[in-house]
């Protein structure tokens, strides 16, 4: 039976956490998260994912603010683990925790490292009009995301793929994916190796991030609505009011003499605009302070007039 510590904190990491639970072979000693976080109007106190479903199965927690704190460090010390697996933890674990388990530290990264390292790598594969992304095992070192590759495996994105449905593709694929590695590591049958090629950083998202600027192409503006949907969302505005744009469909072509923002079309179920390059035809939207809904029912609502400028 090996014997496993969990660390990890969003909704990202539950299946994970939830596999290692119904593993036959894993018995999940500990599981560490974040400390529980102020949240809402009220700032009520709220667990992490993570803990809620540790809870559930009385598995012993601990919420270090910092888990390089000695009393974090003894704690995992006493569980004894044979490995820990980390996966979207939140924190930087120091040499001192690398060094615990005698299996190491197994990392599960929702890209093909060496690509996209950092904290945003599903967003960014939307963002950057990816076909295909994927999850990698690996071991971490004290890096970012620098550490030997273990196994991945490949996802594709789908065309009208959003940042909220990659997220549960790649969560439920890197759950299955560390069984696999945990498995092939306890019978010597993978082989780790350095990371290699090209590599790149992409950071946190921001809410600013969701701004629309209209002189970018049709292209990235369409990914960006998708790409940033639940969060932050991308956004313009109407009439001095923000209105997210939850849906959109890329046309070729220019409206004649409209400039980039400008509504080009009205049609019963969408709203054509010029962009710097080609046009946006929005097909869902949300008013602020109202609920999202198809453009159709929008415009019943808030007729638009061609000729119209949005943005700031």
């Amino acid at each position: 039976m090996m014997r496993a510590v969990f660390m990890g904190t969003p909704d990202f990491s539950v299946p994970v956490l939830s596999a290692m639970i119904r593993a036959e072979d894993i018995e999940v000693v500990g599981v560490v998260t974040q400390p529980d976080r102020p949240k809402g109007r009220k700032g009520d106190l709220v667990p992490s994912p993570v803990k809620e479903e540790a809870m559930k199965y009385s598995i012993p927690l601990l919420q270090p603010e910092k888990i390089r704190q000695p009393e974090a460090v003894e704690q995992l010390r006493a569980w004894n683990p044979d490995v820990i697996v980390v996966v979207a933890f939140g924190q930087i674990l120091t040499r001192d925790v690398l060094e615990i388990p005698p299996m190491g530290c197994i990392n599960v990264h929702a890209s093909l490292l060496p690509k996209y390292r950092g904290a945003a790598p599903i967003q960014y594969a939307v963002l950057d009009g990816l076909k295909e992304t994927g999850v990698t095992t690996m071991y971490m070192d004290e890096g970012l995301d620098t550490g030997d590759i273990l196994l991945q495996q490949v996802v594709p994105i789908a065309e009208k793929e959003t940042g909220g449905s990659l997220f549960d593709k790649l969560s439920e694929a890197g759950a299955g994916l560390l069984i696999r590695t945990l498995e092939g590591l306890s019978r010597g049958e993978i082989e780790r190796r350095p990371q290699t090629g090209e590599s790149g950083y992409v950071g946190m998202i921001k809410k600013s991030m969701g701004e629309i600027d209209w002189s970018r192409s049709a292209e990235e503006i369409e990914r960006q609505i998708r790409g940033l949907d639940p969060w932050p969302s991308a956004y313009t505005y109407r009439n001095g009011r923000m209105l997210k744009l939850w849906g959109a469909d890329v046309l070729s072509g220019c409206a004649g003499e409209a400039s980039p923002g400008e509504v080009a079309e009205v049609q019963k179920d969408r709203v054509l605009l010029q962009t710097g390059e080609g046009i946006l035809a929005v097909t869902a939207l949300q008013p602020e302070g109202k609920k999202r809904m198809a453009a159709a029912d929008y415009l019943r609502g808030y007729p638009v007039s061609v000729g119209e400028r949005w943005g700031r």
